[in-house]
């Protein structure tokens, strides 16, 4: 059965972190062309930032979505009748949940520019791991989303 407001979220890199890695590519760039005589002084230019475009892009295609049943995060997905207790998570809580608090078990998919998270109870018998925990914009939203979602399972 599809939920009626699945929910999506992509999670990409603020506008504002692309601009220092861009200017350190450049930078890096002009130093290239420094030293390199001739026609090869561009070369450098067109190799670094494109690379970083490619690398801030590939930092941020993370997608979390609830949809179908199913909690999927990039590639890994949980069928919600295996989710148990779902808790949004401040930045301090995931920064215990990720440190001293943590279990070498669990899922994590930590975005250090992102400050909340979900944390997910799985209870799958045969699954080791004891929960999911995963970074989002709008925590309190994601976990309405799975708790909606379960609630429509059920019925």
């Amino acid at each position: 059965m599809a939920q009626p407001n699945p929910y999506r979220e992509r999670l990409s890199l603020s506008w504002w972190l692309w601009l220092p890695a861009l200017a350190v590519a450049a930078a890096l760039a002009a130093e290239v062309r420094l030293g390199a005589p001739g026609a090869a002084t561009w070369v450098a230019y067109l190799v670094l930032l494109p690379l970083t475009v490619g690398g801030l892009w590939l930092l941020g295609r993370i997608r979390v979505e609830v949809s179908d049943g199913e909690l999927r995060v990039d590639d890994a997905r949980i069928p919600l009748r295996y989710v148990g207790e779902v808790t949004p998570v401040s930045a301090a809580d995931k920064r215990d949940l990720l440190g001293p608090y943590s279990d070498p078990e669990a899922f994590v998919v930590q975005r250090p520019w992102i400050g909340g998270a979900v944390r997910v109870e799985v209870r799958d018998e045969a699954d080791p791991t004891p929960y999911w925990l995963v970074s989002t914009r709008r925590p309190e939203a994601l976990a309405a989303a799975l708790r909606e979602a379960q609630a429509s399972i059920t019925r």
